[in-house]
């Protein structure tokens, strides 16, 4: 049974309508449950897909995608290592949350390194 979300044009109302089959969508005219009116936009919601875990990670590891990586920008680096391990399932641990928070705010990946091998993170 498909089932729209539209809003009204003309006053705000949010609201779903639930059809029996296509054709009967077609064959409706949407009017606005608060004040009648037929100026009507439907509204597209976000949809989710899901894909197993092996396609996720491919499709992050994926060199096409990681070629305009600017290694000499920490901030970038930061975001694209943020972005691998939310796709990994995992609690990557709060080294790589540091690291991370570290190179988003700008410092440089050589900085970081330098006070890890000094046993100050």
């Amino acid at each position: 049974m498909p089932a729209y979300d539209y809003r009204c044009k003309q006053c705000g109302t949010a609201f779903t309508k639930r059809y029996e089959s296509i054709a009967a969508m077609d064959a409706d005219t949407v009017v606005c449950p608060n004040c009648a009116s037929t100026e009507i936009g439907q509204i597209i919601r976000r949809v989710a897909i899901t894909t197993s875990e092996e396609r996720r990670l491919e499709r992050i590891a994926d060199p096409a995608r990681l070629a305009n990586l600017d290694e000499n920008d920490p901030k970038a680096l930061g975001r694209t290592m943020r972005e691998l391990a939310s796709a990994m399932d995992e609690d990557p641990g709060p080294e790589f949350d540091e690291v991370t928070r570290r190179l988003e705010s700008g410092e440089s990946p050589d900085s970081i390194e330098e006070s890890f091998t000094e046993g100050d993170p």
